[in-house]
């Protein structure tokens, strides 16, 4: 079993081509591919004049092909020189208090320092959690990965444990199923399953296949109901594993990130036969335990 703070080296796999296109790939999918940034982010410093392409300040739509000589801030990257490193994807347990950037400018502790440096590239989140939001948070090495599982079209499915204070009335969970108006448009759970609870406070997990800023949290406030505790328990299939304590990290095995490449028609690294549509499991035991509620699992530990 692996321990989760000490990832194994990704195995080196035989080099492929950047681009296979004769007429070649947008600039910013090839750099965000050999992780440089994520595409959004290429996109803006193509924006700002940063990188060049043959001698020349590169614009959005501008195509690489094998020998172009490209520059970001002024530095070459040679980019036929350096073959596509596996793809490599993290599983972490965010806390709450930590912020999903780089540099926060309060001095807030940022995620990244948590994870261990990549021979290559960077690590790039795939989506964000708020500040009070804990539970799991993937980063990848891969660019176009990350950004086909953020873009809106992909819709792919979130899950969260919820804690709220009182009894909700199945009015309300019924309008939260069927969708209400907020201020940036319209949105809904598409699943609500009561969790249990202790108290006066109530667990409920929900999913929903967007990732809006805040959205869990502004679909309850708008039918006047606070969270008081947000954990996000999977995203796509891949599950938060109990035992993995916050602040602690593990590493993908390999048919987990080609099913997540598949996932947005992206071309898997290694060729499994026993890999079937059924995506794996996170965990690595041989079983999968029921899922309990997060008061069972006592998902509190930091």
């Amino acid at each position: 079993m692996r321990t989760p703070n000490r990832p194994d080296k990704p195995k080196t796999q035989a080099a492929k081509p950047l681009v296979v296109d004769e007429a070649g790939e947008r600039l910013q999918k090839v750099l965000a591919r050999i992780g440089l940034a994520s595409r959004r982010e290429i996109e803006e410093w193509i924006r700002n004049g940063r990188i060049t392409l043959n001698g020349t300040y590169a614009k959005l739509g501008d195509r690489y092909k094998s020998g172009d000589r490209v520059t970001v801030n002024g530095r070459v990257v040679d980019l036929d020189g350096r073959a596509e490193e596996p793809t490599r994807v993290l599983l972490y347990h965010k806390p709450i208090g930590e912020v999903v950037t780089r540099r926060d400018p309060e001095g807030r502790p940022v995620i990244f320092t948590q994870l261990p440096r990549p021979t290559r590239g960077r690590w790039i989140a795939i989506g964000r959690l708020d500040i009070n939001t804990q539970g799991l948070l993937l980063v990848t090495t891969n660019g176009e990965l990350a950004n086909r599982l953020m873009h809106p079209s992909r819709e792919v499915p979130r899950e969260y444990a919820v804690r709220v204070l009182g009894n909700i009335e199945n009015r309300v969970l019924d309008r939260l199923a069927q969708g209400v108006e907020l201020e940036d448009g319209p949105a809904k759970f598409e699943s609500i399953t009561a969790a249990g609870g202790e108290g006066a406070n109530r667990w409920f997990h929900v999913m929903l296949r967007e990732g809006r800023n805040r959205i869990v949290r502004r679909l309850w406030d708008s039918q006047g109901v606070t969270v008081s505790r947000l954990i996000r328990i999977r995203f796509a299939n891949i599950e938060l594993p109990p035992r993995l304590r916050a602040r602690t990290f593990m590493e993908l095995p390999q048919e987990q990130v080609d099913y997540l490449l598949k996932l947005v028609d992206l071309t898997p690294e290694v060729t499994q036969s026993k890999v079937a549509n059924k995506p794996p499991s996170s965990r690595s035991d041989a079983t999968k335990p029921p899922r309990q509620s997060p008061a069972q699992q006592r998902h509190s530990r930091r």
